[in-house]
């Protein structure tokens, strides 16, 4: 499972504003239903309830908030750097200011968590982070993620 099978450029937020944890849960739904033809209220109410079980804030101001669709044909990704980093309720309680949310069909079984560990190991990388809270472009973005990727492959 690679980054680029998740996220394609209009996939990905440069500078999200949001000023609370259910607002940006809110802006990422409505750009995931733009995106994947799926009710706006149906992915923001999987989100909630996902969260309910626990934050998804993972730390080092990075959150992986994700989760499971019946009408989802395809893992599907999302990227927002947020324009100020707001509360999450994350694990260590500094602010989140990148966001990768994941989405994925109910069926994906193997497939979401393959997915999820690779999103935490790219974002676990410090270097790449910086390189993401210092690009302010779409493009930037889509590119540092997808080669961030590959070179840790190498």
């Amino acid at each position: 499972m690679e980054i680029s099978d998740l996220i394609t450029s209009e996939a990905v937020i440069a500078n999200l504003k949001a000023t609370s944890k259910k607002q940006a849960l809110q802006e990422l739904a409505r750009r995931a239903a733009d995106l994947s033809g799926l009710h706006e209220r149906a992915i923001f109410d999987t989100l909630l309830e996902r969260e309910r079980l626990g934050t998804t804030g993972v730390g080092n101001g990075i959150a992986i908030p994700h989760g499971k669709l019946a009408q989802l044909d395809r893992l599907m990704g999302l990227f927002a750097r947020l324009e100020r980093p707001i509360n999450f309720d994350s694990i260590d309680e500094r602010p989140v200011d990148l966001i990768f949310l994941l989405l994925a069909p109910e069926t994906a079984g193997a497939d979401h968590l393959k997915a999820l560990a690779r999103v935490s190991r790219l974002l676990r990388d410090k270097g790449t982070c910086e390189k993401l809270r210092g690009s302010d472009s779409g493009e930037g973005l889509h590119a540092l993620l997808t080669q961030a990727e590959n070179s840790q492959a190498a």
